[in-house]
């Protein structure tokens, strides 16, 4: 039976749903911006079954997740994801959980298998190795430009005023256009959607997105880990790559496994776009029951 609760961390009060036993493998399933939670409906009761203990988190800026302090910067950067997930681990006491995750939870999962290799027993990564260099001052080529429109979108006034006067429609474009095959209907989208209304959620995507273009400063409290992740830190935990072959990231994004020093494997999901584990769920679950596994 899922259970809805909470932990305390230093800049986060941050809900999560769990399922399965207290005293099961750890696995933490991490959504992307933007959907939710119930991308992992299906992953999540499947791995209980397996008697795994699965925590699935509402990243900073998604539904019942709040800042424990009005005076803590509402930032998106990827240094403040990664330590969200690395305070996460540490308030629940997890013991080399596995890792997955796809987009923002993707980079999450990431990070902390880079950078605190001792909190991962193993990480699934939906797109492959998810971080950034320094901010991209000039354009990347014409392909990847038209790509990234919606973060240049959000760059501006007028991204502001979309999220805050119609940001479901908006996100629900980009589920359409990033899972071109994903027949989702308008009940199943806005399960995630209300998770959007979040009082801090326009703040954080705007910082994300602003920031990754260098047109922002990051919150400096994490300047030192934002640093380290900007020289691109190996990643040594054992991986397993997940790309679908409908995803609006190109599969080249996943190709280069330079950056994984450990056992590495890539599988390529024939159907799957951006919302993998809510799409196809299967692969998902077998991924992360393979790295588990070896864990008990």
């Amino acid at each position: 039976m899922m259970r809805k609760l909470q932990a305390e961390t230093p800049s986060l009060l941050i809900s999560y749903e769990e399922h399965g036993p207290d005293n099961g493998q750890a696995v933490v399933l991490l959504h992307g911006f933007p959907y939710d939670p119930r991308a992992y409906d299906v992953v999540a009761p499947a791995l209980a079954a397996e008697g795994l203990r699965v925590i699935v988190p509402y990243l900073r800026g998604y539904g019942p997740t709040r800042f424990i302090d009005n005076a803590i910067p509402r930032s998106g950067e990827q240094a403040a994801l990664g330590n969200d997930l690395i305070e996460l681990i540490e308030a629940l006491g997890l013991q080399k959980p596995v890792l997955a995750g796809y987009d923002w939870g993707g980079r999450a999962a990431c990070i902390t298998a880079a950078v605190r290799p001792d909190l991962a027993g193993g990480l699934v990564s939906v797109c492959g190795y998810n971080l950034f260099g320094p901010p991209m001052l000039g354009p990347a080529e014409p392909a990847m430009e038209h790509l990234l429109w919606y973060q240049y979108y959000l760059h501006m006034h007028r991204g502001r005023m979309m999220l805050t006067d119609n940001r479901w429609a908006f996100c629900r474009y980009l589920w359409q256009t990033w899972s071109p095959t994903w027949d989702f209907d308008d009940a199943t989208f806005a399960a995630s959607a209300s998770s959007f209304d979040n009082p801090d959620f326009v703040e954080v995507v705007l910082h994300s997105y602003r920031h990754r273009a260098g047109l922002v400063p990051g919150d400096p409290r994490l300047a030192g880990l934002a640093a380290q992740l900007e020289t691109r830190p190996d990643i040594s935990v054992p991986t397993i790559v997940l790309h679908g072959d409908k995803d609006h990231a190109p599969l080249s994004l996943s190709l280069d496994r330079s950056r994984f020093t450990g056992s590495y494997q890539r599988r390529i999901i024939a159907g799957a776009g951006h919302n993998l584990p809510q799409e196809t769920p299967e692969p998902m679950v077998e991924a992360v029951l393979e790295l588990a596994n070896s864990l008990r």
